[in-house]
């Protein structure tokens, strides 16, 4: 690029005519860290300054530092696999610069591990996933802390923020390696480290304020003027970008539930069509739609029986006076069950047989594996008021649902394929909070409360012509119903390849009628298909995946992306085991080598996994 007004050239990205070196150093200082959104709307912004022949206000441009170096700079990393500790860690950089901090945010995937020894100011926020594990973006950094490759880090000053379910046994383990790890380098904890549960919100504004406050003496205000106008555009732009939020979700309305399992499968998997008419609401391939529900009036009526209390008794919830069956329906959560409900009932009830199993870790853990809310009062009912039963429940949280359409092909529309939980168990019938809401209570033409959650660890190539492998039995068919919708409406040259496995193929084929349409076309360049029940022995995903090892490791070498989305639990530890195995047998790897170019895949992003 050049610049010819003058019949001068000044090189992009050092300083020339046009430019002094310390205004070069300002600039590169000023947007360091900046989004491409961000970028774009400060691009916007001085274009306008120049179209009107204005300069940058004195007072705001003497506030901007000469050079690099002069404050110390907060690191920000996140380790997300849903986007909650994305979205905290960016409140997080906001607020910091608000009050006139450097800072600087990265994904813990961008993240050099080795870089860890140079920082001074380092703010983690990172979740769970299954049993204690770090999210994808996080394996590699979690890993190398716990190496003896990892450096003494003596200067360091650190928090952590983590978050998790306490329903699962390793509550937040992730942030707590973290915390330790870092601790045993050396570095120094300056807040207390905080474990989030689903309703985390809360504490985490209380532990992002003390921090900032905590921070105050090793910062100055040096850029802070500067840093404002960031913040400002940054906040601008995400306003304009997206309007509707979890807190502020889009009235959406259900245009289809249909059922695309057979009569006599032992699934119901519901296709869900939604309408965005008129709302504005972008969304990517890849990208999570957020569901608020409702849950069903009939089981707030049970408990409000149950526990002998008044449905018209005044609570709060979260700053929110309505009546306590209204609370039941739209503000707390009844279906997934956790120790903190069994503790606080027992404690509101003085029911001895909760006491005697809130004792045994392992069998409490047992108990709840199969019960709701609702079976653990109807086991063990007794007198409580309205207000302690609201404080023993958690605050409802949204589901989110991996998108199945691509915008290009469905304009304002939103498809989701979503398994029906519908279970009879203890002499009752069960459903799904909003699975439940979707599929069986809320009638085509009513309204569901939406919103989407980005999800940047889960994207097609940049170029189109590059090979896609997919994973996904199951619903996790899901995203990838998107990926092929846009690669068709793109006109992709880069070959596709699917794994789907479900339990028959009579009755389960999930769109079974659409991938034979890209079969047919060509897009779809080689299907694989494992329904596990149709013979003797069951086949599974990652069978198939070994059958077809030899073409699964040709491709990556040609530069496949691979894709897996569904269980997190079984499905993707078997599947990464199978790849495992594919890349000592046709690559030739030891099994040191084969973790090695496994993970080389997942840091080029080309291992990439949506699971839950």
């Amino acid at each position: 690029m050049s610049a010819n007004s003058n019949n001068q050239n000044t090189s992009v990205g050092a300083p020339g005519a046009i430019l002094s070196e310390p205004q070069w150093n300002a600039i590169t200082q000023s947007i360091s860290g900046l989004s491409a959104q961000q970028l774009t709307w400060v691009s916007g912004y001085l274009a306008g300054l120049a179209a009107s022949g204005q300069a940058l206000p004195q007072s705001q441009a003497a506030a901007v530092p000469s050079a690099a170096g002069e404050a110390p700079v907060l690191t920000i990393l996140f380790g997300s696999q849903t986007g909650n500790a994305k979205g905290i860690a960016q409140s997080l950089q906001a607020k910091v610069e608000a009050a006139g901090y450097s800072s600087k945010l990265v994904s813990m995937a961008d993240y050099k591990p080795r870089q860890i020894k140079n920082e001074t100011h380092l703010a983690i926020v990172a979740s769970t996933h299954g049993e204690g594990e770090p999210p994808d973006d996080a394996i590699e950094l979690h890993e190398f802390l716990g190496t003896k490759k990892a450096p003494k880090v003596d200067k360091l000053k650190y928090a952590v923020l983590s978050l998790g379910d306490s329903s699962y046994e390793f509550f937040c383990q992730t942030g707590k390696d973290f915390d330790e790890r870092l601790a045993k380098l050396g570095g120094k904890l300056v807040v207390p480290r905080v474990d989030c549960d689903v309703d985390y919100e809360a504490e985490a504004e209380a532990w992002v304020a003390k921090l900032i406050e905590t921070l105050k003496d090793d910062f100055t205000s040096a850029g802070a003027a500067a840093v404002a106008m960031q913040t400002g555009s940054a906040v601008a732009a995400g306003t304009a970008a997206q309007v509707y939020t979890k807190k502020a979700p889009y009235q959406a309305t259900l245009l289809t539930s249909q059922k695309i399992t057979g009569r006599d499968s032992v699934k119901d998997i519901r296709h869900i069509e939604i309408s965005l008419e008129d709302s504005g609401i972008t969304y990517q391939a890849g990208d999570a739609l957020g569901v608020w529900f409702k849950n069903d009036a009939a089981l707030a009526d049970e408990i409000i029986t149950l526990i002998q209390a008044s449905a018209d008794q005044e609570v709060t919830v979260a700053e929110h006076t309505l009546s306590f069956k209204e609370a039941l329906i739209n503000k707390l959560e009844l279906t997934l069950s956790y120790p903190g409900f069994v503790k606080a009932y027992q404690e509101a009830s003085g029911c001895e047989a909760l006491a005697k199993l809130l004792e045994d870790k392992a069998a409490l853990r047992d108990y709840l594996a199969d019960r709701q809310i609702v079976d653990i009062v109807r086991d063990h009912p007794h007198p409580v008021t309205a207000a302690q039963f609201v404080a023993a429940c958690r605050p409802l949280t949204p589901r989110l649902y991996s998108i199945a359409s691509s915008q290009s092909e469905v304009e304002d529309e939103v498809h989701l394929t979503i398994a029906h939980v519908d279970y009879d168990a203890f002499g009752n019938r069960h459903q799904g909070g909003a699975s439940g809401f979707l599929c069986d209570r809320l009638e085509e033409g009513g309204e569901v409360d939406v919103f989407v959650e980005p999800n940047d660890n889960f994207r097609l190539p940049e170029n189109p012509d590059t090979p896609v492998i997919m994973i996904g039995p199951g619903t996790g068919i899901a995203p990838f119903r998107s990926f092929m919708q846009e690669r068709d409406a793109q006109g992709a040259e880069g070959k596709n390849w699917l794994f789907f496995g479900n339990p028959h193929f009579t009755q389960d084929f999930l769109y079974q009628l659409e991938w034979q349409g890209y079969v047919k076309s060509g897009l779809l360049s080689k299907i694989s298909l494992a329904f596990s029940r149709d013979q003797k022995d069951k086949i599974y995903v990652q069978h198939r995946l070994l059958e077809e090892g030899k073409d699964v490791y040709q491709w990556l070498e040609e530069g496949a992306h691979l894709y897996v989305c569904g269980d997190a639990n079984q499905m993707a530890k078997d599947v990464e085991s199978a790849l495992l195995e594919i890349f000592r047998t046709h690559g030739g790897k030891s099994d040191e080598e084969a973790k090695a170019y496994l993970l080389s895949l997942r840091k080029a992003k080309r291992y990439q996994k949506d699971v839950y």
